[in-house]
């Protein structure tokens, strides 16, 4: 009994791990909603680079402004981008696999001959050719890592609907004349909520990220509202001598992609008894 346990324990204690990593990360983001120790976007000249202290727990940036404030801030739009980002790509990635991969022929046939072309370039610099089409901002920014990663939903989603079409409860449904319509939405559907929420929580992962890294390079939101990644690169001048700048974003970003990934493991062996074990 005891040996059965054991392999179980570090799984689940990376789930909790995830869980609260996560939960910390929208409580933070509701927090700052209606409340943060400073006005984000308040300059105050006369505590520029002042250090970590009673008043200011993370210090000021170059402009005097709190960056605990800024933080937490920035935790709100990384993750309202990245809850949208997943929310357009999984919904609209998800109807055109489940038709790919239930109906076949020539309109699987179209539709992945598009579909690969468009998942042969890189996500970011596919996101950074339709920012340069869209705009900047956090509405440019959702649209275009929505578009760069849903090739990816398309093809995992399509995958799975594969594997289900051929299940004998599916083949049932047509022997009893039920329409390829309502088969699909009534028998293949359901059996994709596993794997959509496996996708669904690695690509919040992907997102942050991403948006993050765009930030770093001036192509997402711009200042000076606050970004995890606008404030790593605002940051970038005063490292050698001011290094709380970096460190709170970027240990922000990390705890964030930690918990979103024991999350995902967590997910993937609650909802698919065949990777245990």
């Amino acid at each position: 009994m005891a040996a059965t346990r054991l392999p179980r324990m570090p799984r689940r204690a990376g789930a909790l791990i995830g869980a609260v990593l996560v939960g910390a990360l929208f409580l933070v983001m509701a927090v700052s909603l209606v409340w943060t120790p400073y006005d984000p976007l308040a300059i105050d000249l006369d505590a520029t680079l002042a250090a970590p202290s009673a008043a200011h727990w993370l210090g000021t940036d170059e402009f005097g402004r709190d960056v605990l404030s800024r933080a937490m801030a920035g935790a709100r739009v990384s993750a309202l981008i990245a809850a949208g980002t997943v929310a357009g790509a999984i919904g609209l990635g998800a109807a055109i696999g489940l038709v790919a991969g239930f109906v076949r022929g020539w309109t699987d046939r179209l539709l992945m001959s598009v579909n690969d072309a468009v998942l042969a370039f890189p996500g970011v610099l596919l996101a950074i050719a339709l920012m340069a089409a869209f705009g900047g901002g956090a509405g440019g920014l959702m649209l275009a890592l929505g578009l760069a990663y849903l090739p990816a939903v398309i093809r995992v989603v399509r995958g799975a609907v594969l594997s289900v079409r051929e299940s004998a409860y599916v083949e049932a449904s047509r022997v009893m004349g039920n329409s390829e319509l309502y088969s699909m939405v009534r028998h293949v559907l359901p059996n994709m909520v596993g794997p959509i929420a496996v996708l669904a929580s690695s690509l919040f992962g992907w997102v942050i990220l991403a948006e993050s890294a765009l930030s770093f390079l001036g192509l997402g939101v711009a200042p000076p509202a606050p970004t995890w990644g606008n404030m790593l690169a605002s940051a970038r001048p005063f490292f050698s001598q001011d290094p709380w700048l970096g460190i709170a974003p970027g240990l922000l970003i990390a705890a964030t992609l930690l918990g979103v990934n024991l999350l995902g493991d967590a997910l993937r062996d609650a909802l698919d008894p065949k990777s245990g074990g």
